[in-house]
């Protein structure tokens, strides 16, 4: 449910700077080393760049990013909106540990015309792991990173002047939101999930059958080869998952979304690249962390009675949270108000992706809520 890239990016970066065949510069060297500067002068002209095309201009706007005190800890998170009066959503992000923040500020533009949108740097996730040191990673556990939402929410909701926030989770995210919603429903003016994850010990084995359908419908044949090869899982190490990821992220279009993020993320205004290493860090330590307590959660540890309405928007062929599961969680959902979203075209990453038709499907879904909550 997550994804990881390389560590070292700045050692990365300054070889391929270097061109082909120069030998990475020593990390005490960067700072003098010529190719290296050549490439922060580009990326600080193009991080001024996005600060001022990506700029809340607007006199009723809000622009912040600012650390909070939650759970003991300082936590990074951005509060943007064309209106402050708007509603208040947060998003909480993926992974684990995969904060949206470093490349968010391209994703939710739509949105930012109906809603005042906060992202968080959860507990062990980039600047929050930056600013309270690796020993905060070891902190990491759902039942705690829910409270921490908790904290947020209340805060936010007196901050911002809201009785109530809308709530949305996606992947990992999604989990936490479940217990968040179903711990503080008073919060809430509902919860949508995306990424849905359901029941995380049939996961794999669903989405395996899905792939090796897709792929014995819609091709390439190497698809086939490699799934028949390895089989359902589960398996005896990570190769059978990586052809799993493999093969969900092409045909899901994520192969060309993921590394996108990273593009972004280096040009974000106002970041460095030490932040984009806690980004890739904090993925890395978080997984280590999570998947195994995520992997152990049952299904109706996630579903059940919740006391406030309850969504999920899902891409249509969703091969990493298996669509087919993630509607078998709605159904089994028991609550005020609750309604499934397939997104035509979508997959893992739809809330991105597809963010226009997924706004479209929020706006349908929850502003009738938000009438109701203001009368």
């Amino acid at each position: 449910m997550g994804k990881r890239r390389h560590r070292g990016l700045a050692l990365v970066l300054c070889a391929l700077a270097a061109g082909p065949g120069a030998a990475p510069s020593a990390a005490g060297d960067l700072a003098t080393d010529a190719s290296w500067q050549k490439l922060e002068a580009t990326l600080a002209f193009l991080r001024a760049r996005n600060a001022r095309d990506y700029a809340i201009a607007s006199p009723p706007g809000i622009d912040e990013g600012r650390y909070v005190e939650i759970g003991g800890l300082q936590q990074w998170i951005t509060i943007r909106g064309q209106d402050r009066r708007n509603p208040v959503l947060l998003f909480l992000h993926g992974g684990p540990g995969d904060a949206t923040n470093p490349w968010g500020y391209a994703a939710f533009g739509s949105w930012l015309r109906h809603f005042t949108v906060v992202q968080w740097d959860q507990r062990g996730a980039a600047r929050t792991l930056a600013r309270n040191g690796t020993a905060s990673a070891a902190t990491v556990s759902v039942e705690r990173m829910a409270r921490d939402g908790i904290e947020l929410a209340e805060w936010l909701r007196a901050s911002q002047g809201k009785a109530k926030i809308v709530l949305v989770g996606h992947s990992f995210g999604s989990i936490l939101g479940v217990f968040m919603a179903r711990a503080r429903p008073d919060l809430f003016h509902a919860f949508v999930g995306t990424g849905q994850v359901a029941d995380p010990a049939r996961n794999y084995a669903v989405a395996y059958r899905a792939l090796l359908q897709k792929a014995r419908s819609a091709g390439p044949p190497a698809a086939v080869r490699e799934l028949e090869e390895i089989g359902p899982p589960p398996y005896a190490d990570g190769r059978g998952y990586g052809v799993q990821r493999k093969w969900s992220n092409r045909f899901e279009g994520a192969d060309l979304f993921l590394p996108s993020t990273l593009g972004l993320a280096l040009m974000a205004p106002g970041s460095t690249v030490e932040d984009t290493n806690a980004w890739l860090e904090g993925q890395m330590s978080s997984a280590e962390r999570l998947v195994p307590e995520t992997s152990a959660l049952e299904a109706k540890a996630l579903a059940g009675r919740f006391a406030l309405p309850v969504f999920v928007i899902q891409g249509a062929e969703d091969f990493t949270t298996p669509t087919s599961l993630a509607r078998s969680f709605v159904d089994q959902v028991q609550a005020p108000r609750k309604g499934f979203v397939p997104l035509a075209g979508g997959g893992h990453f739809a809330v991105f992706m597809k963010s226009d038709a997924f706004l479209r499907a929020l706006l349908a879904q929850v502003r009738p809520l938000l009438d109701a909550d203001r009368r």
